[in-house]
């Protein structure tokens, strides 16, 4: 069965792991892989979004346009990437807006050492 391929910055629904125990539940999470990496490789790189009121990293990045997002309370998006096989995508919920999108590569750009 072939797994469907999402585009960057679409909000999905996964099965997120606790760091502290085997549980998981269910989280949105924005897709940060190529379309091309998806098809390769048949996984997907993500970065997490919680909501709000747990927010307590200086890099968290508040999410503004949460309707354009599938979004119906105040998020942030957190620097927390992982990799998950995309047979376990739940479902697509939405996309960053493309002022979101903007501030989510500033925030990248300074976490990740690209260059």
């Amino acid at each position: 069965m072939p797994t469907e391929i999402y585009k960057p910055y679409e909000i999905i629904a996964v099965p997120f792991p606790f760091t502290e125990s085997q549980q998981t539940k269910r989280r949105p999470a924005v897709v940060l892989s190529s379309s091309a990496h998806q098809k390769e490789t048949g996984h997907c790189s993500l970065l997490m979004i919680t909501s709000a009121s747990n927010q307590g990293w200086s890099s968290d990045l508040n999410i503004q346009y949460l309707e354009a997002a599938g979004l119906s309370h105040d998020s942030v998006m957190r620097q927390k990437i992982f990799t998950i096989d995309s047979r376990l995508i739940v479902r697509k919920i939405g996309k960053l807006h493309a002022k979101d999108r903007q501030a989510l590569n500033e925030k990248l750009a300074q976490h990740l050492a690209l260059g």
